[in-house]
């Protein structure tokens, strides 16, 4: 219950803690499904605030989710639902301006050593390719 109380956890992660921990596969079957049952654990809830989180706070691009929510077990269509929700609410583009402008104020983006840096930059955060061009096309003044 202590590892749950920290932050929500993925079905996977869970079931992960108890191998490490020395637990038997059915013995932590049974852990799960009391979990499940309490409504402690849900795979969807927590995509759905993972996704939000890393999108809103940290300005990660649907990439980035993806990799970070595979990584924590989730199904590919699980991820591919939440993502589709998430960035309906989080536009995308928008987001990856105002980090872009954040992390470069005051340099100039049209000199081609920064756009090479910024556009690395956005592929680290996992932005799509489309929406580095578009963003480091233009200015960022503009709008």
């Amino acid at each position: 219950m202590r590892y749950l109380g920290y932050r929500s956890r993925s079905e996977a992660e869970v079931r992960q803690y108890l191998r490490r921990r020395g637990c038997q596969p059915a013995t932590a079957d049974q852990v799960i499904d009391k979990l499940l049952s309490f409504h402690y654990l849900d795979d969807e809830a927590f995509a759905r605030s993972w996704a939000l989180a890393r999108a809103q706070g940290r300005g990660y691009g649907p990439k980035r989710i993806d990799q970070e929510l595979k990584n924590k077990g989730l199904s590919q269509a699980l991820i591919r639902a939440t993502l589709k929700e998430t960035f309906d609410q989080v536009d995308e583009a928008a987001s990856a301006k105002r980090f872009l402008a954040k992390r470069f104020k005051g340099e100039n983006l049209e000199e081609p050593k920064t756009q090479r840096r910024a556009a690395a930059y956005l592929q680290r955060r996992g932005y799509d390719s489309k929406v580095i061009f578009d963003l480091l096309r233009y200015p960022i003044e503009e709008d």
